[in-house]
């Protein structure tokens, strides 16, 4: 910078902690827009603030997905071995961890009933499209209402039954009662648009299978949990990862490429603080330069027209729980948890694809009612009329979810179970239900 050049920017100081939105408000003190933007490096902040930062954990590199060894301990899988000194030495051993290796795109959903002969229907966008416009029923009528302060009334539903009024606190500019059913609405006629293929691995990939995607995610929602990241980060992830697979094929030493660079992008979008570039080739233990790094991003960025901004599993399940809450005189935690939990093993099943995020979403909220009460039926008028889902639509898909909160197929890694059963989140991953789901339908 020139010195005749007049500075009329304001600096801004960046904490010696990760400052959330909560951290800022509790404090008083407003959120900086540009506050997301401003790099992590070292060496631009004053000595003492850097030398007063937490040093950031390295997490353990995803080393290779690529090494096809035959076993005979399943006769129909390829097993491969993954290399993640850190995941194995946190479960107690230091072997590497051995996966099996599906090179059949949909097998393990044969078995679960979802497609006759593990072929996707052709026409499977198209009956998306059809359910969608049948089913979705939200009523966008409650913005035109006069404020309701009070607490939550009963309206009419569409079979003359009572319904919980969501929106009733209009007093609470956060809430954003009046817009909520418009916005959600809208969200649902966008979760059509720019949809991954649910055959890419048939149809586009040659040198990946599923099950290196299913360790792939795995080993990011580790890294998500050691780095704290929002869970929009890692669900804008691997949509990012998804799509991308989507539209170009890539090989299978570039793919954990691939998704550090999408975790990149997606905290740049998500987070208030991203990690520095360099930061992700530590993680991936200096395998990809920085050069690497940036190019693929621009990559991704160019392919995907920059259309970050799409809702996810996690868009939905936020309202669809809180609509489940609201049948509760005290907010269950445990149900919430737990609805988190199912919906995040979806992510690395690639044949969820062919479901919507709001039908994953609203099937994660109806398994979770139905494992912790087994006496009542977990769908009701309310969750009906706010998810836009009738019970029988949901049936496939609650189905799919059992089986891997029951592990039926084996195949389900461990950060994700591993995640999900610490204290803080009430153990929710080794709860399930006694009863079979299908009793529902």
């Amino acid at each position: 910078m020139n010195k005749g050049r007049r500075n009329n920017s304001v600096r801004v100081e960046v904490p010696s902690i990760r400052l959330t939105r909560a951290r800022a408000k509790s404090l008083g003190e407003p959120v900086h827009h540009n506050l997301k933007r401003v790099a992590s490096d070292e060496n631009q902040l004053p000595k003492d603030i850097a030398a007063a930062r937490p040093q950031q954990k390295k997490r353990a590199a995803l080393k290779d997905v690529t090494n096809d060894v035959k076993d005979n301990l399943k006769p129909s899988f390829q097993a491969g071995k993954l290399q993640k000194k850190g995941i194995a030495e946190k479960v107690g051993g230091k072997a590497p961890l051995s996966i099996y290796q599906d090179d059949e795109s949909v097998q393990s959903f044969v078995a679960l009933g979802l497609e006759d002969n593990g072929v996707y229907r052709s026409n499977e966008v198209t009956d998306q499209r059809e359910d969608h416009a049948v089913n979705f029923t939200l009523v966008s009528e409650s913005s035109n209402k006069h404020a309701r302060i009070h607490g939550p009334e009963k309206k009419e539903g569409s079979n003359d039954q009572k319904v919980v009024d969501l929106d009733f606190n209009y007093k609470d500019p956060l809430m954003c009662s009046q817009y909520a059913p418009i916005i959600y609405t809208n969200l649902r006629a966008k979760e059509l648009d720019w949809r991954p293929l649910f055959n890419y691995m048939e149809v586009i990939q040659k040198d990946i299978s599923p099950n290196m995607r299913r360790i792939l995610v795995d080993w990011l929602v580790e890294v998500s949990e050691e780095y704290m990241l929002v869970p929009d980060t890692l669900y804008l992830t691997i949509d990012l990862i998804d799509r991308y697979l989507s539209r170009n094929s890539i090989e299978r030493k570039d793919l954990q490429l691939l998704g550090v660079t999408c975790m990149l992008i997606a905290m740049k979008f998500e987070e208030m603080n991203a990690l520095r570039v360099e930061d992700f080739c530590s993680i991936t233990a200096d395998s990809y330069t920085k050069e690497e790094v940036l190019e693929m991003e621009i990559e991704v960025l160019n392919l995907l027209c920059f259309r970050l901004s799409v809702p996810t599993t996690k868009t939905f399940l936020r309202r669809f729980i809180q609509a489940a809450q609201m049948l509760y005189k005290v907010p269950s935690v445990e149900l919430e948890f737990l609805a988190n939990y199912l919906a995040e093993l979806s992510l690395a099943e690639y044949g969820f694809l062919k479901f919507l995020p709001s039908r994953i979403a609203a099937s994660a909220v109806f398994l979770a009612r139905w494992t912790l009460n087994q006496i009542d039926h977990p769908w009701n008028p309310t969750l009906e009329h706010y998810t836009g889902y009738k019970t029988s639509d949901l049936k496939v898909t609650v189905i799919a979810l059992q089986g891997l909160q029951l592990n039926i197929d084996g195949e389900t890694l461990e950060a994700i179970s591993h995640k999900y059963n610490q204290e803080k989140f009430k153990c929710v991953s080794s709860l399930s239900s006694t009863r079979p789901v299908e009793s529902l339908f």
